[in-house]
Order: C-alpha cells, then sequence, then structure tokens
C-alpha cells in the first residue's frame, strides 16, 4: 500500500489518474465511523502535509489528520484502503 501522501499527489498531478470522481472516507472520532466526502470538498493547504480541512453542514472548519484517512474511492471502486490496528 503506497502512503496516502503519495495517492493524494498522483491524483493531484497525474491527469488521466486523477480526471475521475473521487471519494475520502476517514475515521470520525466523536461518531466513531467511517464518515465519506467527495475530495473535491476538501481543502488540502500545499504547505501542510499532515491534514486537511473540511467544511461542514453548518459552516464549522474542521481539521483532520491524514492518518485518519481509512479509505479512498475513485469512480465508485476502492483503490486505497488502510486497515484499523
Amino acid at each position: 500500500m503506497i502512503p496516502i501522501h503519495e495517492l493524494l499527489n498522483r491524483i493531484r498531478w497525474d491527469k488521466d489518474y486523477g480526471d475521475a470522481e473521487f471519494v475520502i472516507g476517514y475515521y470520525d472520532r466523536i461518531e466513531e465511523r467511517i464518515i465519506t466526502v467527495p475530495l473535491k470538498s476538501l481543502y488540502f493547504d500545499s504547505e501542510d502535509h499532515f491534514d486537511f480541512e473540511l467544511v461542514d453542514d453548518e459552516g464549522v472548519i474542521h481539521t483532520i489528520p491524514l492518518h485518519r484517512i481509512r479509505q479512498v474511492y475513485r469512480d465508485g471502486d476502492l483503490v486505497w484502503e488502510r486497515k484499523q490496528g
């Protein structure tokens, strides 16, 4: 399994691979489950290689560490998964 930051870089820089609908599944510690969100709705700071931000339905910004990403889907197919453990 490649590290998540390498997969995210491939999605960003490989136009053929990145030309798809990506969904990220991250583990929410409060809800104790995996939450899926479209990759295009997330913000990745090019200077920060440790987390990403998302805005919830109420407009609250959440900063989520990359290590909490558990799954990545490309056009509905699971292409990356971090086993819990």
